[in-house]
């Protein structure tokens, strides 16, 4: 089964709505190695692209960090390549994603992150307490990245 095949059964739009105060709705998507991608119950923050520009901040950042880095800091990353055509991803994102050390959570499919707060061109920081959504922010910049995680 690959990435678009694990996509298929998506909860409904309702269910994935981020609220304060709620659990972070359940994630069923596979990184870009076609493995599922696990949200372990201590994740305290969950590192949102949802546009090429976004990705971007995020890859720089982590690709100069050992491969542990997200799991130090009790992170995941989800990127949105929905809105990328299908040719695209297949014979240009998705071999450059496999070359990353760390895992990336890629929503090939439009519905399954719409309803995920966003920014253009800005990652969305989403804190996690316990499951529960604590915030959620936007950086910019590899340093307002860096930031956020070390704290």
């Amino acid at each position: 089964m690959g990435i678009a095949d694990a996509q298929t059964s998506e909860p409904s739009r309702e269910d994935s709505r981020l609220a304060l105060d709620q659990p972070l709705p359940a994630l069923q998507l596979k990184d870009q190695h076609d493995r599922i991608l696990n949200v372990p119950a201590d994740t305290r923050w969950v590192i949102f692209a949802a546009g090429r520009k976004a990705s971007g901040v995020a890859q720089a950042v982590l690709q100069n960090e050992p491969p542990t880095y997200l799991t130090k800091h009790r992170a995941v990353y989800v990127a949105d390549m929905s809105k990328m055509p299908a040719f695209a991803t297949r014979m240009f994102a998705m071999p450059s994603l496999r070359e990353m050390p760390f895992p990336i959570g890629v929503s090939l499919n439009e519905a399954t992150l719409a309803d995920w707060p966003r920014q253009p061109d800005k990652l969305t920081l989403i804190s996690l307490n316990h499951g529960l959504v604590k915030s959620v922010r936007y950086v910019a910049t590899e340093t307002d990245l860096r930031d956020a995680l070390a704290h």
